[in-house]
């Protein structure tokens, strides 16, 4: 059995917060307590405040993973299966002077099946899951992240940034071509409300806690959008959103690959056969009459 840290035995209720505190001003490495680096970063700027933000930080790590997985099994892949299983003749816009061209610089000729085939995997593959992806993608950015959210209006999700221990004000977007020119001002007019509710209430909020998070993506791909937004307020976009929400540098990497452990669940192959077959009679039939 692996003997817990400090900080863990915290966690579970094992150690009281000044007990932790006394072995903190010991100046224990930060390690041996169970903390990382950056961890004990945000202890030394924020102080006994930390603690347990760092500490819902580790617990909310659990969570997301957990709900990003069961919302990815539940409603991506549940709803890509459905639609596959819809799919008929009458579900594609058949072109005449492209359709046996594809079929045949697919597989090599132009049979019914081949045509099947050149229909169903783009649109199995490519626009059916692009589409059920996007369409679910905002839904899954407020499921996944309701432990953070917010009672501020117009505010997603509130969150202690545990890189420079400031709480951040986060509007939440899906990724980096996700808003249009509607949306800058939006974000705008909220931000500015909130510019207005610190100032009437001595609220010690500053330009860069007001923030947009992004969940997919890199800073170079971001659209011309969201760079207007940057030129008054941060983007974090991807790995660098990800490592300020949970402290964890590779969360980024760790909640993607949690979703490639829930596809492994699914296996498509026989369901892709059965569609195929049954499109390529639809078309033996078409081309008879």
């Amino acid at each position: 059995m692996i003997d817990k840290t400090p900080i863990e035995l915290y966690m579970y209720g094992d150690l009281s917060k000044s007990e932790l505190l006394t072995l903190l001003a010991e100046d224990s490495p930060y390690n041996t307590l169970g903390l990382t680096e950056d961890e004990y970063s945000l202890y030394q700027k924020n102080g006994e405040l930390a603690i347990d933000d760092i500490v819902k930080a580790r617990k909310l790590k659990v969570q997301i993973i957990d709900k990003a997985k069961a919302f990815f099994r539940e409603e991506i892949a549940e709803s890509h299966i459905q639609n596959t299983k819809r799919l008929k003749l009458s579900s594609f816009n058949l072109n005449p002077f492209l359709d046996k061209y594809k079929a045949n610089f697919l597989t090599g000729n132009a049979s019914a099946k081949s045509i099947a085939k050149a229909l169903v995997y783009p649109r199995v593959l490519g626009s059916s899951i692009n589409t059920t992806f996007g369409n679910k993608l905002q839904k899954f950015c407020s499921s996944i992240l309701e432990g953070y959210a917010s009672t501020t209006t117009g505010i997603d999700i509130e969150f202690i940034d545990l890189i420079d221990g400031r709480r951040k004000y986060c509007q939440i977007k899906a990724g980096p071509n996700t808003i249009n020119k509607d949306d800058v001002k939006t974000i705008d007019d909220h931000f500015q409300s909130i510019k207005n509710l610190a100032r009437t209430n001595n609220l010690n909020i500053g330009l860069n806690d007001l923030v947009v998070g992004v969940f997919y993506g890199e800073p170079n791909e971001l659209s011309g959008h969201y760079k207007n937004i940057q030129k008054s307020y941060p983007v974090y976009i991807g790995k660098e959103f990800w490592y300020r929400l949970t402290g964890e540098e590779n969360f980024y990497s760790i909640i993607t690959n949690a979703m490639g452990d829930v596809a492994s669940e699914f296996d498509g192959s026989a369901l892709i056969d059965k569609i195929i077959n049954e499109l390529a009679k639809e078309i033996e039939n078409a081309l008879e009459d």
